[in-house]
């Protein structure tokens, strides 16, 4: 009986991948964690620094050293670009597959065709750069807020129509299209007048779509899936372990973008409330799984906002200590991320890097867990401790923590 508990510090991650230069050039010399400390030089993450994160890291920085105790490893991302649902995915045990970088523009026919095919109402809306009107009620176009060409919003106003069908649009749309994700949402309070006052071209003539912030989806009833490309979620953790009976907890914007139609899922983005909510739930299950993901660490990458990230990561710390004293004998606690997204590299999009593996378990110390090519490998550790069966992707280090616990023992 135990408790395998992940927290993902989105976007944390600790240095550009060796492929950036050719992949992502853009990227090159990102290192998020040490930006971050290095701009911010009083900043000390005591219970990230006993984990590990220097060492992870590869060199101290300002108040934070090496950690004898520290049980550690890196992972690649396996997945293509930085991106925090494809991320997730990999980390659940997906293979990840190589989507298209297409702007909406070059499938609008095709997505008009099939939508109108399946008997909605489609239409045209703007000159150049177009998006579609589906049923005067939902919009469908590039999405704003991630890299140009990688997801298409399907947005609706659910005062006037169900989210269940903003849904079924979205799936139509996923079906004829092979971009890294479509995303269904929507909120209430919005009239579809003022979601096309939102509609926004780019500059580029190319790339139009629906500026959600501007529209006010988010503000008030807001439901969204992401519906990605290649992403089978029945040979995921949380589906896996379901299946089995064993208990699964997912907390934050992870509940928005894994399936997990067993389980329990807590949405939410502020940071405390969503640690609160995990030590809540360790609490609860004495035998599960519980995934957290920090998404106001991300949110500070994105608006450049140095300072908001290191406030975010001091939270984080002092909970995290809070989470490793309740921790149990048999319990395993890994804290990781999903991509970088380093504020001080000249862009507001997320950067390739590196993430840091740090563990923590009873009696288990000084551990190099070496590097890791893909995050799933996270995922298939959790499979390995619950003796259920192994994702699609990714490589067990359960046998690397046993080791030094009977050692020690």
């Amino acid at each position: 009986m135990g408790r395998f508990v992940v927290v993902v510090l989105d976007s944390f991650g600790i240095g550009a991948m060796a492929d950036v230069e050719a992949v992502r050039p853009q990227d090159i010399g990102a290192n998020t964690c040490k930006h971050i400390i290095k701009a911010v030089p009083d900043l000390h993450l005591p219970n990230l620094a006993q984990l590990g994160l220097m060492n992870a890291l590869g060199e101290e920085v300002g108040a934070m050293g090496y950690s004898a105790d520290a049980v550690f490893g890196t992972a690649d991302l396996m997945h293509m670009g930085a991106d925090s649902f494809y991320g997730h995915q990999e980390l659940m045990g997906t293979r990840p597959q190589q989507p298209l970088l297409q702007p909406f523009a070059e499938v609008i026919e095709r997505v008009y065709a099939a939508l109108s095919k399946a008997g909605y109402a489609v239409r045209y809306a703007g000159d150049k750069a177009r998006i579609l009107i589906v049923n005067d009620s939902v919009a469908v176009g590039d999405n704003l807020e991630t890299d140009p060409g990688q997801v298409y919003n399907v947005s609706g106003c659910l005062d006037v129509v169900p989210f269940e069908d903003v849904v079924a649009i979205g799936q139509v749309v996923r079906s004829v299209v092979q971009v890294a994700r479509v995303i269904a949402l929507g909120g209430e309070a919005v009239s579809f007048e003022q979601l096309m006052e939102a509609h926004v071209a780019k500059l580029d003539g190319v790339h139009a779509g629906i500026d959600t912030p501007k529209s006010g989806l988010y503000a008030r009833g807001y439901r969204v899936i992401h519906l990605g490309y290649g992403v089978d979620a029945s040979v995921q953790i949380p589906n896996i372990l379901g299946r089995e009976g064993i208990e699964v907890s997912l907390i934050g914007k992870v509940g928005d973008i894994v399936d997990n139609r067993y389980g329990s899922i807590f949405p939410g983005v502020e940071t405390a409330y969503l640690f609160i909510r995990l030590l809540d739930e360790v609490e609860r299950i004495q035998h599960g799984f519980i995934c957290l993901n920090i998404q106001e660490t991300d949110l500070a990458g994105h608006a450049q906002h140095t300072q908001g990230y290191a406030d975010c990561l001091r939270v984080c710390d002092a909970y995290i200590g809070e989470l490793m004293e309740r921790m149990k004998d048999d319990d395993i606690l890994i804290v990781t991320a999903d991509h970088g997204n380093d504020p001080t590299i000249g862009h507001s999009q997320h950067t390739r890097e590196q993430v840091p593996v740090l563990a923590y378990r009873q009696g288990v110390r000084g551990i190099k867990l070496g590097h890791m090519p893909t995050l799933s490998d996270i995922g298939a550790t959790v499979a390995d401790y619950f003796s259920a069966e192994p994702p699609e992707n990714g490589q067990s280090f359960l046998s690397k923590l046993k080791k030094l616990k009977s050692v020690s023992s």
